[in-house]
């Protein structure tokens, strides 16, 4: 198998070409087990001490990146908090300068057209 493209969301569908991981734990494995061409992760997760920020912190601490992370959660703090995390690993040579991290929230039930390009563009 070739590179995948990842969504982490317990609520939303993973936009069409895209493997859904439902919960951290999941999306970890996919890590581990593929390369990720794009990785589009939520923050809030029905556990609500095994959120999108646990798996920034995991990731970065693995070191398993893919070459493009979205934070799409509708969450304005923790989706900041997990784009500032990544942000960080950059600064300290952790992450590549040359992912693209990108901060994009999601609506909860409707994505308008436009929104949905940012996921086609990566097929």
């Amino acid at each position: 198998m070739g590179n995948i493209s990842v969504f982490l969301d317990d609520y939303r569908k993973a936009p069409e070409g895209y493997v859904l991981a439902e919960t951290i734990d999941d999306c970890m494995d996919l890590l581990r087990k593929f390369p990720v061409e794009h990785l589009s992760l939520d923050h809030d997760l029905v556990n609500k001490h095994r959120n999108g920020l646990m798996l920034v912190q995991m990731m970065v601490d693995e070191r398993l990146f893919a070459n493009r992370i979205t934070i799409h959660s509708a969450n304005s703090v923790g989706g900041k908090a997990m784009y500032n995390c990544l942000k960080q690993a950059q600064t300290d040579s952790i992450l590549s300068t040359s992912t693209i991290v990108s901060l994009r929230p999601l609506p909860l039930k409707y994505f308008p057209p436009r929104v949905l390009q940012h996921y086609l563009d990566v097929q």
